[in-house]
């Protein structure tokens, strides 16, 4: 088994679609389903079960799936430590919200990359509620998040800023079927995010309240909840920073009226192990030293 074949595994694993990952892998379709069945014939077992509509990974290709993460962390560790006497080298992969790329990452990545010009930096973009859950399952090395209630003992955690989580309102409501006067919770359409820490400290508010939320939606993500917002369909809460980087903040009223909740603390996460490769270490380093401005600018943006 090669690298490059646990590398294309692996993104099919994701993606499931043969189409796509050889598109963005650069290989012919035909070439990436030698591939797999290479892969397969190796391990004795169906890593994946596909027909005409549909790829799915079997209960093998799950397990080979850990077992080829696993493989190709190690293989960018050896190369960077046999690099090492001269400089880093390799490939430090990151995940985050839109909004962190446009706010957050912008000075991290250009130290970073002034520091260690060899790294190759693979960005992946996503609902911030699911930051952490690929950073456990090894999908990337370094996330930005907003810190959960309970942190893992095995995460490692830089604060980077703090943003408070705000209620927000169309601003035009005159031509809405609903109205919200500042005490008609019940009866005002919400619209709730679909996992995250913003979701449970919602759902807390209303929990606290006594109240039952008329659930107009569930939605995945900050920016898709600002844009159902904006388009009338209810309240929602997002945290200010997202808001801020929106290009639909103008649309959007900021209920200052409403109980507080309690703001998100933003910042980096890694694993305890992902923290042992000389890469995530030096990414790291330029978080410690990039932290405490960033954090005592948001500071001051508090109201």
């Amino acid at each position: 088994m090669d690298i490059r074949a646990l590398n294309l595994f692996v993104h099919l694993a994701e993606t499931l679609n043969f189409g796509q990952t050889s598109r963005v892998c650069n290989i012919t379709r035909s070439g990436l389903t030698r591939t797999i069945q290479r892969l397969e014939n190796d391990v004795g077992e169906l890593l994946f079960l596909r027909d005409n509509r549909s790829v799915t990974l079997t209960r093998a290709g799950e397990l080979f799936r850990e077992y080829a993460l696993d493989v190709i962390r190690r293989h960018q560790t050896l190369k960077v430590q046999i690099a090492q006497e001269h400089f880093l080298k390799g490939e430090l992969s990151i995940y985050s919200s839109v909004t962190a790329i446009l706010s957050i990452l912008p000075s991290l990545i250009l130290q970073f990359r002034r520091d260690h010009p060899e790294v190759n930096l693979k960005l992946h973009t996503g609902d911030a509620a699911l930051a952490l859950p690929k950073l456990e399952n090894g999908e990337v090395d370094i996330t930005i998040a907003a810190l959960p209630e309970r942190v893992p003992a095995r995460i490692q955690f830089l604060e980077l800023l703090t943003t408070p989580l705000i209620f927000i309102t169309p601003k035009q409501t005159d031509k809405l079927s609903w109205q919200f006067s500042g005490d008609n919770w019940h009866e005002v359409p919400i619209i709730m995010p679909e996992r995250g820490l913003s979701k449970v400290r919602f759902e807390d508010w209303f929990k606290d309240k006594q109240m039952s939320p008329t659930i107009y939606s569930s939605v995945a993500g900050n920016e898709a909840m600002i844009a159902m917002v904006a388009m009338g369909c209810g309240i929602g809460v997002v945290p200010q920073l997202v808001l801020d980087n929106s290009p639909l903040r103008n649309r959007i009223k900021v209920l200052e009226t409403a109980p507080a909740l309690t703001p998100f603390s933003v910042g980096a996460c890694t694993t305890n192990k992902f923290l042992k490769s000389p890469l995530v270490q030096a990414f790291w380093q330029v978080i410690k030293d990039t932290a405490v401005p960033l954090n005592q600018k948001s500071r001051n943006q508090i109201p």
